[in-house]
């Protein structure tokens, strides 16, 4: 009977790792696009750093919130990519959700 070759698992371990680490540069990569084609980018560091970790904590508390956010992402790139600044009809608007600077949305700093 034929044995199996050894496996390296040294060269396989450092396979994995150069694909992780492709993959993390990806998603940052995705991640500033996606920050450049909302417009957000125009907003200060501190700004959007605030307004994302109010989303965190809103998806915390409320998890309908992030159904209603991934449905107006959803619309976003359906729509061609407004940016957000479209004025047609409810462009404003969260689907299913007050408007997208009320009181309860982490732009305009609010939460749960």
């Amino acid at each position: 009977m034929a044995r199996k070759p050894a496996r390296d698992y040294d060269s396989e371990l450092a396979a994995l790792m150069q694909r992780a680490k492709k993959l993390k540069g990806q998603k940052t990569t995705e991640l500033g696009e996606l920050v450049q084609v909302t417009g957000a980018d125009a907003l200060p560091v501190e700004a959007l750093a605030g307004a994302l970790l109010a989303a965190v904590e809103q998806s915390k508390k409320q998890p309908d919130a992030v159904k209603r956010w991934a449905e107006r992402g959803e619309a976003f790139f359906r729509d061609g990519k407004r940016g957000g600044t479209g004025k047609k009809a409810g462009a404003g608007d969260a689907p299913g959700g007050p408007p997208a600077n009320g009181p309860g949305t982490p732009a305009a700093g609010g939460g749960a």
